[in-house]
């Protein structure tokens, strides 16, 4: 199993040249996210999707 840093450097490698810092951390941020989640899903950590509506309802309106 690679490790984070192993992950970075490959994710950093396969970005087209010319790339720069900020797209660089806007793509590792966008890839922490996404491990985050999956890892919540994995473990169960989710809410149904009523919920989610119920509780975005009260943000929109």
């Amino acid at each position: 199993m690679p490790t984070i840093k192993e992950d970075v450097i490959q994710m950093i490698s396969s970005l087209p040249d010319g790339v720069d810092y900020d797209e660089i951390m806007a793509e590792i941020y966008f890839r922490k996210k996404v491990d985050k989640s999956l890892k919540q899903i994995e473990e169960g950590k989710t809410i149904p999707h009523e919920e989610a509506v119920k509780r975005l309802s009260r943000w929109i309106k």
